[in-house]
């Protein structure tokens, strides 16, 4: 019989106290979480001062991005934007894929922020961002419906997603983007070159009719959140590339159960229908291509972007990395898909914090790990490693190459927790702690709970904080607790669990994308989907209180306009201004009742000249120019 959740918690408040002894041997002091056993039923703690000092909005479903009082927010680039001085204009009934290659992407997701040189009148930076996927609806007015799509549609649809490196100065408090940059680029799915490295590097089942040697392919595509490494690069990741592919394989190929384990198999809709490269019966190894971390350098326009295959191939929703007491680079990451896992890399090497080019090969040597969560609070990280038991011949594993290439199914036998989605991966380096966003699960089923995932049919997800042993985050061993088990706490079969001090506008449902900022403070963002008809509340942005008497208490600083979800958050480094992705504004209208976010609201309403509300970036503010918070 499977233990109550709430048992569970309370049998490890002692387990605390061993986080609380590895609290005092970090550099940087901190006052000791709680558990939430401990937070759930405390007493009402107003003393308690909070660490975010700005004024909390209200739950709402609206047409507007809403901020906090005292902040000012701004659109600085949006869909179509020229990146270069001869883009042509955006024309939405004239797109063309080399029009879509000189302008910003679709669907921004992920930003990454790299600060340049900069006049002491000025500040001037790089936005490094994801453009995960494309909507045919909403992108093309000739269209009702993905079946009316020409292979000219589909070549629009791959120049648009991919990457935007693009410039951005400050003058004054003003933002914005410097068009015609040197370090202005486009990296797509259709004409981008991107090198191989690592352990799938040249194996046969990354070769096809056009690329021989398994070393270069065409494009990165439904990049989804990421990171910025220590140096300075820029890791992209490739998430649900399954939904590209078409085709179907015989049960007795090699790469039949793969492609099923990855969900590519026996698929109708995708660009595979009209582009052959993406179907399988055509171009069977394709698939092992994608799903993959990239890392780009933004300051080598000139360079090819590299797939670091040991990083291992899934749904990467991010890859956020902090470097370890022992100077060996840790990169953790989430697989988001029902009941997947959580994986961390732990680089051979150590950092070279003074010259990069000595971390070239850094993402190429190293240790893929999965984790396994006990009821009890322990975490294991089991190496994913070709050799040892059970990753042998004996069960399809021929090389470490095959290891990585089927990420999925080397996890499947170690044996690691399956997971309510694992989205971004935070760790913070000031205090060792690491924070996992599952957003939700609803394919969880009763007799599945644990005390990790403690709800069948999880609509609404949780946080989990790590510890690992000795603060160490290249530790092969851990505890965990339960930060927020997310949604209404006023619903009592919700199963919410939150600071007893939340506000009626705190809580939050299907957490998504995290930031640290500069004042180590986890802000949230949230991805609800159709579950925004239940809370009754757009998608934004919350900050959450880690620590002391207030851990487990959220407050919302930014709501979306509907349909939209905010993306990507991310602080300059001063951090005086937050970079926020609106992505799919006007998705399917969630206060109407639609079942789906991919019917455009009426047809882009609340346009006159029949263009859809664009996917765009939102700087944010304080009036008086000082930190965010």
């Amino acid at each position: 019989m499977t233990e109550h959740f709430q048992a569970v918690l309370q049998r490890r408040i002692n387990r605390r106290s061993f986080l609380k002894k590895s609290a005092l041997a970090t550099s940087v002091a901190f006052v000791p979480s709680l558990p939430l056993s401990a937070i759930v039923n405390a007493p009402q703690q107003n003393t308690v001062t909070e660490t975010f000092n700005f004024s909390e909005i209200t739950h709402g479903i609206g047409d507007e991005l809403v901020v906090a009082a005292g902040y000012e927010h701004n659109v600085l680039i949006r869909w179509g934007d020229p990146l270069f001085s001869d883009a042509p204009d955006f024309d939405i009934n004239s797109q063309t894929p080399f029009s879509q290659e000189q302008q910003f992407g679709y669907n921004n997701d992920y930003i990454g922020y790299l600060a340049l040189p900069s006049k002491s009148d000025s500040q001037r930076a790089l936005l490094c961002v994801n453009h995960e996927y494309s909507l045919p609806k909403m992108m093309f007015p000739d269209i009702h419906s993905e079946r009316d799509l020409t292979l000219n549609h589909v070549n629009i649809e791959q120049s648009s997603v991919g990457n935007s490196i693009v410039e951005i100065q400050k003058i004054d408090r003003d933002w914005k983007v410097v068009v015609g940059s040197k370090f202005n680029r486009r990296i797509t799915a259709r004409t981008t070159q991107i090198e191989f490295s690592g352990p799938a590097k040249g194996h046969p089942r990354m070769q096809t009719k056009t690329d021989t040697s398994g070393v270069l392919v065409t494009g990165t595509l439904m990049n989804c959140a990421g990171g910025m490494t220590p140096w300075g690069t820029y890791l992209t990741c490739e998430e649900n590339f399954n939904n590209v592919f078409t085709g179907s394989l015989s049960k007795d190929h090699a790469e039949y159960a793969p492609y099923e384990r990855y969900g590519v198999n026996q698929r109708e809709e995708g660009w595979g229908r009209l582009d052959p490269r993406f179907n399988i019966e055509a171009t069977t190894n394709e698939p092992n291509r994608f799903g993959w971390v990239v890392e780009i350098d933004p300051l080598a326009p000139d360079e090819k972007p590299i797939k670091r295959t040991a990083l291992g191939r899934f749904k990467h929703e991010g890859a956020e990395s902090v470097i370890a007491p022992s100077g060996q680079l840790v990169v953790y990451m989430g697989d988001d898909a029902a009941n997947e896992y959580l994986y961390k890399f732990v680089s051979r090497d150590v950092v070279d914090t003074k010259n990069k080019a000595n971390n070239r090969e850094l993402l190429d040597h190293g240790t893929l790990y999965v984790a396994r969560f006990s009821d009890s609070g322990g975490l294991d990280w089991l190496p994913l490693e070709y050799g040892k038991a059970p990753l042998t011949p004996t069960n399809g594993f021929h090389s470490q190459a095959d290891v990585v290439i089927n990420a999925r199914m080397a996890a499947d036998l170690l044996k690691a927790t399956p997971l309510d989605r694992p989205e971004d991966v935070v760790p913070h380096s000031h205090t060792g702690r690491v924070y996992v966003l599952l957003t939700n699960n609803t394919k969880r089923k009763q007799e599945d709970i644990d005390a990790v995932n403690p709800r069948a049919n999880n609509q609404f997800g949780q946080i989990v904080e790590i510890a690992e042993a000795n603060d160490d985050f290249a530790a092969t061993e851990g505890t965990w607790d339960m930060l927020v088990v997310a949604g209404d706490p006023n619903k009592a079969e919700v199963g919410a669990k939150w600071n007893s001090n939340i506000s009626e506008n705190g809580w939050f449902a299907c957490p998504d994308n995290g930031v640290v900022d500069q004042k180590g403070r986890l802000w949230v963002s949230t991805d609800q989907g159709d579950v925004a008809y239940q809370t009754g509340t757009n998608d934004g942005l919350w900050g959450l209180e880690t620590e002391g008497g207030n851990r487990g208490k959220g407050k919302m600083f930014l709501r979306c306009p509907e349909g939209a979800e905010a993306t990507g958050p991310m602080f300059s480094d001063d951090g005086t201004s937050l970079f926020v992705a609106v992505q799919h504004p006007g998705a399917g209208s969630r206060a109407s009742g639609k079942d789906s976010l991919h019917d455009p609201i009426n047809r882009w309403p609340d346009n006159e000249k029949g263009v859809p509300p664009k996917p765009s970036i939102v700087v944010v503010q304080k009036h008086d120019g000082t930190e965010i918070g």
